[in-house]
């Protein structure tokens, strides 16, 4: 694939505003863990090969088992994520596949019981955001580095 148009140069406000949000994120309360388990599996619905090598690579660095990483696709029937990370993961589908239904109620009422609303906020901030990183490394052809 030949690569497309560079945002960070041609749009360098608009690249500067998406690490704002990223500069936001890293200081909220949401897990290393839980921002990477969002970040990959977004990543994976999307197709955004990009983003899926970049993340993995953090969780691994992370702490994260290959294990656990391999088995994100099938989280639901895994019984390597704990509640809480099944109640986030399904938050990341919902609202990255907004389309189909949105952030369901029996979702956001199992992440109400379990986190605060500041921490729900901050989960969906960190789903908004890879969305969005994912689409810009898809449609501008963002390469995998060697």
């Amino acid at each position: 694939m030949e690569a497309r148009v560079k945002i960070q140069e041609a749009q360098p406000a608009a690249w500067k505003a998406m690490y704002g949000l990223e500069t936001y994120l890293a200081s909220t309360q949401v897990a290393k863990t839980h921002k990477e388990l969002i970040k990959i599996r977004a990543s994976q619905i999307n197709g955004c090969a990009f983003c899926i090598d970049m993340h993995t690579k953090d969780a691994l660095k992370n702490g994260e088992s290959a294990q656990r990483i391999f088995l994100l696709n099938a989280w639901k029937e895994a019984d390597v994520f704990t509640d809480e990370e099944k109640v986030i993961l399904a938050i990341a589908e919902e609202v990255t596949l907004i389309h189909q239904h949105g952030l369901t109620e029996e979702t956001y009422q199992k992440a109400k019981d379990l986190f605060g609303e500041s921490y729900i906020a901050q989960l969906i901030m960190v789903v908004v955001s890879i969305n969005a990183w994912n689409r810009i490394a898809v449609s501008t052809h963002l390469a995998i580095p060697h």
